[in-house]
C-alpha cells in the first residue's frame, strides 16, 4: 500500500490540532457538581462573607402597619439578624417567620433586631401580614428587595427564579457578618438555634480569647485555646 505523505501529514496535523483544542476546552470548563442538573455555581462562596462588612443598601420595609426605610446604617451600633426567605404567600416561609415572632422578645432582650427579607415588595409584605394568621404575629421589620440588590449583596439570590435562598446572617454592631446559615428553599430553620448562635457570637465578642464548643448554651463552660490544652479535649 502506498501513502500520499503530504496528505497524511495534513491529516495528522489536523487530528493533533483537534485534540489540543479538546483538551483546552475541557481544562477551561468548570466542573459540574453532582446533583446540580448540570448547572454550575460560578460565584464566590457565601462563606467568604464571614467577617466582611455589610455592603451599603437602602430598602423599603413594612412593620406593624407602617412603611419605612431601612439601610445598612440602621445595623450599626447593635446586633442584627437578617433572615432571607423565598417569598410571601408561600408555605415554609410563614412557619419560619412565626417561629421567629414567638422568640422575638428574647432577641430584643439581648439587644438584637430581627429583619425578615424577601424579593417581594413592601406592599406584598403588608397584604401578607394582614391575611396570614402566622405572619400576622410578626412585629419585626420585613425588608422588600424587588430590585434583588440586597439578595445579591448577601449572595443568596437564585438568579433564574428572582428569589432568595433561606439565608440567615448574624451581624455585629460594627456591621460585620459573624455567622451565616444558608438552606435550600425546602428546608425550614429553627429560631431557637439562631438565638443560641447569636448568644455565642455575642459571648466570644465580649470575651476575647474564649471560644464556644458544640451545643454551647448561655451559662455553660467555654474553652480557652492554649498550648496546654492541645490534645486534652
Amino acid at each position: 500500500m502506498t501513502l500520499d505523505w503530504n496528505g497524511s501529514r495534513e491529516a495528522v496535523d489536523l487530528m493533533i490540532g483537534a485534540a489540543a483544542l479538546s483538551v483546552t476546552i475541557r481544562a477551561a470548563a468548570p466542573p459540574v457538581r453532582a446533583g446540580t442538573g448540570g448547572q454550575v455555581h460560578r460565584k464566590g462562596s457565601t462563606v467568604s462573607l464571614i467577617n466582611s462588612v455589610v455592603k451599603p443598601f437602602t430598602v423599603h420595609a413594612y412593620q406593624q402597619g407602617k412603611f419605612l426605610q431601612v439601610s445598612d446604617a440602621d445595623l450599626k451600633g447593635k446586633w442584627s439578624v437578617i433572615v432571607f426567605y423565598p417569598g410571601d404567600f408561600t408555605f415554609v416561609c410563614p412557619t419560619e417567620l412565626a417561629d421567629l415572632a414567638d422568640l422575638y422578645p428574647q432577641f430584643q432582650a439581648i439587644g438584637v433586631e430581627v429583619y425578615g427579607a424577601s424579593t417581594d415588595s413592601h406592599f406584598a409584605h403588608k397584604a401578607w401580614h394582614e391575611t396570614s394568621e402566622a405572619v400576622g404575629k410578626v412585629q419585626y421589620p420585613l425588608l422588600a428587595d424587588p430590585t434583588l440588590t440586597l439578595s445579591r449583596n448577601f449572595e443568596v439570590l437564585i438568579e433564574e427564579d428572582g428569589q432568595a435562598l433561606r439565608g440567615t446572617f448574624v451581624i455585629d454592631p460594627e456591621g460585620k457578618i459573624r455567622t451565616i446559615e444558608v438552606h435550600d428553599t425546602g428546608i425550614g430553620r429553627s429560631a431557637a438555634e439562631l438565638l443560641r448562635r447569636v448568644k455565642a457570637a455575642q459571648y466570644i465578642t465580649a470575651h476575647p480569647g474564649e471560644v464556644c464548643p458544640a451545643k454551647w448554651e448561655e451559662g455553660a463552660e467555654t474553652l480557652t485555646p492554649s498550648l496546654e490544652l492541645v490534645g486534652k479535649i
